[in-house]
């Protein structure tokens, strides 16, 4: 997310992001009432000002529908009329009728008629959901003073003063959008290299492809594949279900989590500054391992990433220092600071304290051998640390915005990099070849900016999400060469989207001139954070799929021609999953301007990890009371089954720690009053209550 100059990384002693709160609305000018609430744009506080008149708010798609028909519904047929002064005199009383016309008193008549202004149901329900009144009176009146009609094609807004063009009565939306199923994308799936395609489907009798189904298709030899591809064919289509097996509760946001390369670990990141780490050798029950903690961090730990041997964990805030911790949970030895601002160069390595931190670091990610880690920072910088040396040994400030998202090419060498901003640029980095400091290329094809990149780890295919609410496949042959990218200016393609509080209008979509990518995929929402997407393991799914976590609590699941091969409803499968704690909320405040009724269970799945050797799903939430806590919930295949017939049952409901905790279960209602009530009895020795009303908790 962009660090603006207005708004850079704070820089505060004290990781208390309240210190950072905008106040929303003035005690004086709202009546005596006020909102000191903080604006999370994942870590970037930007306050409310006078001229923020383009920002927009986010409903769920469900609530946003059901408003919207209640507006239609309640002002169906109703048109009001009324007039406006021109400014040459007072402006006189009248009388309006039902029907809204405006029927003037006769004293009241004037020698210069006023112009009546009309206006519609629907500016109506604009009215009420985008600007001020104020953009009204102020558009209607600079119409009186006599601006020029516009053309049949073009109309005003009716509250910013502005003209637009508009789609006449009748006319169907443009879809600019890449057509679904792509082509390109057909040939990649059909190519081998993204899983294996089956060369027989029962269409006459449109059955669901089941398991058992293909089993026997195996062993009868229909496909006429070797053994080995028809696994892969079965394996590929285990697509986890939306029914989650266990979920994980913590009392802070989960910013992300992923499983280690093989499958035998994996790690969890949440605001309280913390990073739990689990055993996940037997991915369907999961073990403990330890925590580690980021000392002075900002706002939220941002990243983390483990090493190839599974041995280190660096994890980032928004500081120029990342923290590695031993994994081994026998070693108690504090973190050790890497501060990617010294560069050596003669100076001295300052000693970090939580003070001054030069900027603050997106994503960072371990080099193929381990010794070197990347990292995206707030100085639209791509940073190399070296860990032997304790210092970064190359420092490219190659984009005009924060970077938010950096990876390796190749696993297997660390000198291919890409890196993704809010420049809407995806650049190639090739370390052989910087004596110019300059890109070995660029991916140019996001109209917004790019929230995270994933590699698939051949050196060749590089996944994106960009803020435009698009996903892309991009392939190193392809990208466009430096020299032609330096003639074209790619903000001249951006609108300035805020993701975080405005609703991004698909009939407004404007494709990339420039687009250079091979597939674009859509029907995810990448909205209030850096949400993130993957390739799917090779393991498991034979490479099959790309994935993203969504701002709808949803992970999606693509085929490489961009159609949906499945979706896993996190916040179905966790709707009030935990009771209601008073004391958890607003403590890391998103702001009420982003939840109309912060008070409701709401989920944003920012992050999704597929074990590599089994059909598992690890989403990682922001989930629960108004989305005030998360969750990390495991989703295993189960062929659409209802319920499991061995233990655990799904839906198993646990602590941070993966212990069973009975207060879960609570009803969710009476936030956790029934646990409070078991907690007081054996602390303290009570009078209990006599009559019918022993059962009554509430009485207590």
């Amino acid at each position: 997310m962009s660090i603006t100059e207005r708004s850079a990384v704070i820089r505060s002693d004290s990781p208390d992001p309240s210190s950072h709160a905008a106040t929303i609305y003035d005690n004086e000018d709202a009546g005596g009432e006020s909102f000191d609430e903080e604006d999370d744009d994942d870590m970037d506080f930007e306050p409310m000002t006078e001229d923020s008149e383009e920002v927009e708010f986010f409903d769920t798609a469900d609530e946003a529908e059901a408003e919207f028909h209640d507006a239609d519904d309640g002002l169906s047929g109703v048109e009001i009329e009324f007039s406006v002064d021109n400014g040459e005199g007072e402006a006189q009383d009248g009388n309006e009728t039902e029907t809204g016309v405006n029927t003037a008193q006769p004293a009241a008549a004037a020698t210069v008629p006023r112009p009546l202004v009309q206006v519609t149901r629907s500016q109506i329900l604009r009215l009420f959901g985008q600007h001020g009144l104020q953009d009204l009176f102020r558009t209607h009146q600079a119409n009186a003073s006599g601006n020029p009609r516009l053309d049949d094609d073009e109309e005003d807004d009716g509250f910013t003063g502005r003209s637009s063009r508009r789609r006449r009565r009748g006319q169907a939306l443009k879809n600019n959008y890449p057509p679904i199923p792509n082509e390109e994308g057909k040939k990649l799936m059909s190519s081998g290299t993204f899983g294996e395609a089956g060369f027989y489907e029962d269409k006459l009798r449109r059955r669901k492809d089941r398991l058992a189904r293909r089993l026997i298709y195996r062993e009868l030899g229909v496909n006429q594949q070797p053994p080995g591809q028809a696994n892969k064919l079965i394996s590929q289509g285990l697509i986890p279900s939306w029914n989650a097996d266990t979920i994980i509760h913590y009392n802070a946001r989960c910013y992300s989590g992923q499983f280690s390369d093989d499958g035998n670990f994996f790690f969890c990141c949440g605001q309280d500054f913390k990073v739990r780490m689990y055993d996940t050798s037997n991915p369907y029950k999961w073990k403990y391992y330890k925590t580690a903690e980021y000392l002075f961090g900002q706002w939220t730990i941002t990243d983390a990433s483990l090493s190839p041997d599974n041995k280190f964990l660096a994890y980032s805030s928004i500081r120029s220092v990342v923290f590695l911790a031993a994994t081994d949970p026998t070693l108690s030895a504090d973190p050790i600071p890497l501060d990617f601002a010294y560069l050596g160069q003669g100076g001295r390595r300052r000693q970090f304290s939580g003070g001054y931190s030069h900027f603050g670091i997106w994503s960072i990610r371990f080099s193929g051998d381990g010794r070197e880690v990347v990292a995206g920072t707030s100085d639209h910088s791509v940073y190399v640390y070296d860990i032997e040396s304790k210092q970064s040994i190359l420092r490219i400030p190659g984009h005009n915005d924060d970077v938010n998202a950096v990876c390796f090419g190749d696993n297997s060498s660390p000198h291919i990099l890409y890196s993704g901003s809010d420049d809407t640029l995806i650049k190639v980095w090739d370390r052989r070849s910087m004596g110019d400091s300059r890109e070995a290329g660029v991916f140019m094809g996001h109209t917004e900016g790019l929230t995270y990149v994933d590699s698939k780890g051949d050196g060749r295919y590089v996944l994106s999400n960009g803020k435009d609410q698009t996903m892309k496949l991009w392939d190193l042959r392809k990208m466009m060469s430096t020299a032609k990218a330096s003639d074209i200016d790619a903000s001249r393609y951006s609108t300035g989207f805020d993701y975080r509080f405005m609703q991004y209008s698909e009939a407004e979509y404007e494709p990339h001139p420039y687009d250079c990518s091979l597939v674009t995929f859509r029907g995810h929402r990448v909205l209030k954070t850096l949400i993130r997407c993957h390739f799917s393991p090779p393991g498991s799914t034979d490479s099959r799929y790309v994935y993203s976590g969504s701002e709808d609590g949803c992970v999606y699941i693509y085929n490489m021609d961009a159609t949906l091969a499945g979706k896993i409803d996190v916040n179905r499968a966790t709707h009030h999953s935990r009771p209601r704690d008073d004391s958890l909320m607003h403590t890391h405040s998103y702001s009420i301007r982003a939840n109309r009724n912060p008070d409701d269970w709401k989920t944003c799945v920012r992050d999704a990890s597929w074990h590599p050797n089994a059909p598992v799903v690890a989403a990682t939430s922001w989930n629960g009371w108004g989305m005030q806590t998360g969750t990390c919930t495991t989703h295993s295949w189960n062929d659409d089954a209802a319920e499991d017939e061995g233990e655990p049952k799904m839906g198993l409901r646990v602590n941070q720690l993966l212990e069973e905790d009975k207060s879960l279960y609570d009803d969710p209602r009476h936030g956790g009053r029934t646990s409070q009530f078991r907690s007081r009895l054996r602390s303290q020795r009570v009078a209990q209550p006599s009559g019918d009303d022993d059962d009554d908790v509430d009485g207590w």
